[in-house]
């Protein structure tokens, strides 16, 4: 016969107060509030939250920067006219600044709020720019001429460290696997582009570090599920997205990004999350369904500027703020039954 006197556990703490510092699985008892607690990992799930309306609706931009200090320029308004408008993006509003020199639409961005780069684009429609311009956080500058003239290209990385990837030709007919490397003053091709030829994609990382995802390989449905990794030199297939949609926006790094809205045939509030190996489709989305966007920010806090809502909605204005899934270590109330 097995002898149960001598099992026992451990005994549980009994404090007025909760401790200062309590350690990961620690319990004890608050004599104070009579309540069992303990210290445990809690899951804080993922969300989107308005953020500041920018002064005018655009769409197909180039966006920039972080969550609290982001760039919105250029692109569509609602009439179709293009406009080089700059806003400047604090966290909670958004300030019109000085223009760009051109206004260009279909086109991308990069980097920060004080130093970023608008890379080549739509002015008008039919016809693509290799021009690029610098924002010091004040002012647009000329930068260096890309090799191949493109529109509906993504990029990725700093002012002077760039990358820009897929896209297409004069009149967004032809899509283009073609990457270009950026040092601050010129624009050199890569002997090696994309594996997937796509113009409407979106990308997320550095100069040597980056992922591409999404985006049109044919000019109609289905859209692309592509995604890619770059290495500096070179781009290798990586698992799909769970969604193909094109005019998509992204932001993160190469192993933690985020991809929000785009085109599915209709304007898409899905938002899908990449951990470096998978994508997984995140139970939140957007609260205004749209493509055409801006993205910027990392996976933990970012953003989502402007964009197109459809036919019947038109440009937008509104922002919206990520807030990727986490865990922290917090005091909880233990009930017992």
């Amino acid at each position: 016969m097995v002898a149960y006197t001598g099992i026992q556990g451990q005994n549980i703490l009994i404090v007025s107060s909760d401790p200062a510092n309590p350690v990961e699985g620690q319990i004890w008892y608050n004599s104070t509030s009579n309540l069992l607690k303990g210290y445990q990992n809690v899951v804080v799930a993922a969300a989107w939250a308005s953020g500041g309306n920018m002064n005018t609706a655009r769409r197909y931009l180039a966006g920039f920067g972080t969550q609290t200090a982001a760039i919105g320029a250029s692109a569509y308004d609602n009439t179709n006219a293009l406009v080089g408008t700059t806003e400047s993006y604090n966290g909670t509003s958004w300030t019109t600044v000085n223009p760009m020199a051109q206004g260009t639409t279909r086109t991308s961005g990069t980097g920060t709020q004080t130093a970023g780069l608008r890379i080549g684009g739509s002015a008008p429609y039919a016809t693509t720019q290799n021009n690029t311009e610098e924002y010091n956080g004040t002012n647009w500058s000329t930068g260096g001429t890309l090799n191949t003239a493109r529109g509906s290209n993504a990029s990725s990385g700093s002012q002077t460290s760039a990358l820009t990837f897929g896209g297409s030709n004069p009149g967004h007919v032809t899509q283009i696997t073609l990457t270009e490397l950026y040092n601050g003053t010129s624009w050199t091709a890569n002997p090696t582009g994309l594996n997937t030829a796509r113009l409407s994609l979106a990308g997320a990382g550095t100069q040597t570090a980056s992922l591409a995802f999404g985006g049109n390989t044919s000019g109609s449905p289905p859209y692309s599920t592509a995604s890619e990794s770059w290495n500096g030199t070179s781009w290798t297939n990586t698992p799909s997205l769970n969604t193909g949609r094109h005019w998509i926006s992204g932001f993160g790094t190469q192993t933690q990004a985020v991809a929000a809205g785009g085109n599915t045939g209709s304007p898409s509030g899905a938002t899908e999350i990449w951990n470096g190996s998978t994508w997984t489709s995140s139970p939140v989305s957007l609260a205004s369904a749209r493509y055409g966007s801006a993205g910027a920010g990392t996976q933990s806090a970012g953003i989502v500027i402007a964009g197109y809502s459809g036919p019947l909605g038109g440009a937008l204005t509104a922002t919206e703020e990520w807030t990727g899934p986490s865990t922290s270590l917090q005091t909880k109330t233990i009930t017992t039954s």
